[in-house]
């Protein structure tokens, strides 16, 4: 394959634009002396052509999901239909402003508590929050929840368990609602039942777990892990982040869980990735109902409403309502889906998930025997003693057109690479990927540590981009002078 990604030599958009533009305006003639700067902003300066040019030609150096495959295992970063983008731009429903009165937004807020509906029953929940922002904002809420829930009993709990096949996210929600962290080890790559007895106690208000799990391995056990934690008193807490593997096939619900979290932007196909908004609405069973943040999109009679009139709510967790673009992109993926294509969408991304991992088990190595779900983990550790690693391999794979997938995660697998495929590719994409990964691990060390060479950017110093932060123009000044 030959691939070469676009490479040009484009300035800060400071350093060559900000001057193109004169300000002719007299402000003095318009505003007062008190109102009127001694300096001009520090923002760029430009004409729209010479914005669209900058911008466009940014883009051309860019990869995500409409060029290319990308199997980021864990993130589910599959394509997003365009007429989610479309419906979400509409006049009616881009320029709506959250503080009109319901009396002017009675579409919107029947979207809101129609996608409120189709959430709790794809989760097997009794009532879905749509305000939270994303997944670990999710996580941190369904906390806060879970913390009330037990605070209202007179119970005093303060610790929360995990399997080490967890997200990272969720230690650090749990830790954030003020809660110790306890993790349980795995056993044969799923949940060890005897570790997860013994380690729950009076002090266990939540488990928290990825049903299937960071290793694409189905939870089979899920209702006594269910009947484990309820029976210490405890509640079962659902990351939502891979319901890609099981919606229309079963729910959490069913499996006992009490809060689940859910992200839009990986199972319901909206935009992800980039630092961009995503979603994570929260779904309870009935019992935590008075617990969640308000306000609810309600319903009474023929109109639709915002509800406050929670008195146990743990309050508002989001500026206003939630992440309106996200949330009617994900209404029109399952309207247009509908029940039966939602089921297909897992069917397919197992299928893709479990056909990739045979060709891929040819030629490196898969811990834990079985079928997966909608990912799967393997190992280059072998590859350690020829001088290289899995990094060197997700580098590589740049140069043959592909995104990497996760590597170095989850952490009980020595030098992991996270691989998912999702629903969208098809089987030519996959098996051209299977073809470059066995072509590059089968290449010279040399080769692999100079890559990427066809990237618009080559391999960057990563431990010294974490140590200092460039996050603004600002900061790149300041690190420039240095």
């Amino acid at each position: 394959m030959s691939y070469r990604q676009a490479r040009h030599d484009v300035p800060l958009i400071y350093d060559e634009l900000s001057n193109n533009i004169q300000i002719n305006i007299k402000l003095d003639e318009l505003l007062p002396a008190s109102m009127i700067r001694k300096d001009f902003p520090n923002i760029p300066r430009l004409c729209e052509r010479d914005m669209v040019k900058h911008f466009t030609t940014l883009s051309q150096m860019n990869f995500g999901v409409d060029t290319g495959f990308y199997p980021l295992g864990s993130c589910t970063m599959k394509y997003n239909p365009k007429i989610n983008d479309e419906l979400a731009s509409l006049p009616a429903s881009a320029m709506i402003h959250p503080h009109q009165p319901d009396s002017q937004v009675q579409g919107t807020l029947q979207i809101m508590y129609e996608l409120q509906e189709m959430l709790a029953s794809i989760t097997g929940m009794k009532a879905v929050s749509l305000q939270p922002a994303a997944g670990a904002h999710g996580e941190f809420t369904g906390m806060l929840i879970a913390r009330a829930y037990h605070e209202s009993r007179g119970e005093k709990r303060d610790q929360v368990v995990l399997p080490d096949t967890s997200h990272g996210t969720n230690p650090a929600s749990a830790a954030m609602a003020g809660y110790d962290i306890l993790t349980i080890p795995s056993k044969n790559g799923k949940v060890d039942l005897d570790a997860l007895a013994a380690a729950v106690s009076d002090r266990t208000a939540a488990f928290m777990l990825t049903n299937p799990n960071t290793l694409g391995i189905f939870e089979s056990d899920a209702q006594e892990i269910a009947r484990i934690v309820h029976e210490a008193g405890g509640l079962l807490y659902y990351d939502g982040a891979n319901m890609n593997a099981i919606m229309g096939k079963t729910s959490p619900g069913k499996m006992g869980f009490d809060i689940v979290h859910l992200n839009l932007h990986k199972t319901f196909s909206t935009p992800h990735g980039g630092g961009g908004p995503g979603a994570g609405p929260v779904g309870v069973v009935e019992k935590l109902t008075e617990f969640l943040p308000i306000p609810l999109a309600a319903k009474k009679g023929d109109k639709y409403y915002m509800n406050y009139d929670i008195p146990k709510s743990i309050g508002k967790v989001h500026g206003f309502h939630g992440n309106w673009g996200v949330l009617i992109r994900a209404y029109t993926y399952i309207l247009s889906q509908g029940g039966d294509g939602l089921t297909e969408v897992t069917e397919r991304a197992v299928l893709n998930s479990n056909y990739l991992r045979l060709r891929v088990e040819k030629f490196m190595e898969v811990p834990y025997p079985g079928l997966r779900k909608h990912e799967f983990v393997a190992s280059g550790a072998a590859l350690k003693e020829k001088g290289i690693r899995t990094l060197d391999i997700a580098k590589r794979l740049i140069d043959h057109g592909f995104h990497p997938p996760t590597i170095y995660f989850p952490l009980i697998v020595e030098e992991a690479i996270m691989i998912e495929p999702t629903e969208t590719e098809s089987k030519a994409t996959l098996d051209a990927f299977a073809d470059a990964l066995e072509i590059v691990i089968n290449e010279p060390p040399e080769v692999l540590h100079d890559a990427p060479t066809t990237a618009s950017v080559r391999r960057l110093n990563e431990t010294d981009a974490a140590k200092n932060l460039i996050l603004s123009y600002r900061d790149y000044v300041e690190f420039k002078k240095k």
